[in-house]
């Protein structure tokens, strides 16, 4: 855990948690054994539902009450909803914080609020911030299409979507796409972000449940080792350069169907056994490291880099 001062602003407030930092919520990795070393170092872990599997996910959120006494939330990727009942069951869990991604905010957001909990919608967009904000979400998760997973086939990258966002709304933001470490973590702060949520860095962390092929290949990766598929379909994706993914990057139909198992991947370590979703800033990453020491170092160069920006242009000038 790191010794650094803890931060205070309106996400910290809302989620109860010492640093602005979220875990992602990717399918059959966002479950306890990560999302439990997220919190416990101070950020907001989070439990998937998108793998459909409910009754594991109930166990999952059982297990978060043992390995942790701090906050942490649950997602709704809407697109893989399988149960007409998840709004319930995730309000019978007794999470206090939801984010909801991958389809309309109008279609949770009331039912989710009425409960009591607090729900942030992930947007590609401009226009689906803005729709998102009149849905009466609490907060947006603004995603960059830099990041890996599930994207829209028309990706913005994080430098341009942060501020026109920021521009049009007031409610707070978490940032996602490209961040890895303090000074990214700056950047998205000094365009708008109150957070920042991680993806790839936490794949490829030392609590992260995948197989060490799929770490391993994050670490060696560099920045021009993903790509982006199924620009004419929906979703889009960004994974890792693989024999796989490549087959599919020049493809007509939706690739989606081509998926794969991701078993196969994510714990049997076959990495063309399916897509494996990675984001562009696995070229940043040379080391899996354990969850502590990611949020750790990422809190203290933040600081460090906001003292010397200020240090070099605001009290030296």
């Amino acid at each position: 855990m790191t010794t650094a001062r803890p931060f205070s602003n309106r996400i910290t407030e809302a989620l109860g948690v010492d640093y602005p930092i979220i875990q992602a919520p990717m399918g059959w990795i966002a479950r306890s054994q990560l999302a439990s070393a997220v919190s416990n170092a101070g950020g907001l872990g989070i439990i998937e539902t998108s793998s459909g599997e409910l009754d594991n996910i109930r166990e999952e959120i059982r297990k978060m009450g043992d390995l942790t006494d701090k906050p942490f939330g649950v997602n709704i990727a809407q697109a893989f909803v399988r149960d007409p009942n998840i709004v319930q069951f995730v309000i019978d869990q007794g999470v206090r914080f939801v984010t909801t991604s991958a389809g309309n905010p109008q279609a949770y957001t009331s039912q989710l609020k009425e409960a009591g909990l607090t729900v942030y919608h992930v947007v590609p967009t401009l226009k689906g911030a803005i729709k998102a904000v009149e849905a009466g979400v609490d907060g947006l998760v603004v995603e960059g299409g830099e990041g890996g997973g599930f994207k829209n086939p028309d990706p913005v990258a994080s430098m341009v979507l942060l501020p026109l966002i920021r521009s049009k709304v007031n409610v707070p933001i978490v940032a996602a796409g490209g961040i890895v470490d303090g000074s990214s973590m700056a950047a998205a702060f000094a365009l708008g972000a109150e957070a920042v949520q991680m993806g790839t860095r936490m794949v490829s962390a030392a609590e992260s449940p995948v197989h060490e092929n799929w770490k391993n290949a994050i670490v060696d990766g560099a920045e021009t080792d993903t790509v982006f598929l199924n620009g004419r379909h929906s979703p889009a994706l960004r994974a890792l350069k693989t024999e796989k993914s490549e087959a599919l990057q020049w493809v007509e139909h939706n690739v989606f169907g081509d998926f794969g198992d991701a078993q196969s991947l994510y714990f049997g370590g076959d990495m063309n056994g399916a897509i494996a979703l990675t984001g562009q800033v696995a070229g940043r990453i040379d080391a899996i490291r354990p969850v502590a020491d990611v949020i750790g170092d990422c809190v203290e160069e933040f600081y460090a880099v906001m003292d010397n920006l200020a240090e070099r242009y605001v009290r030296g000038s």
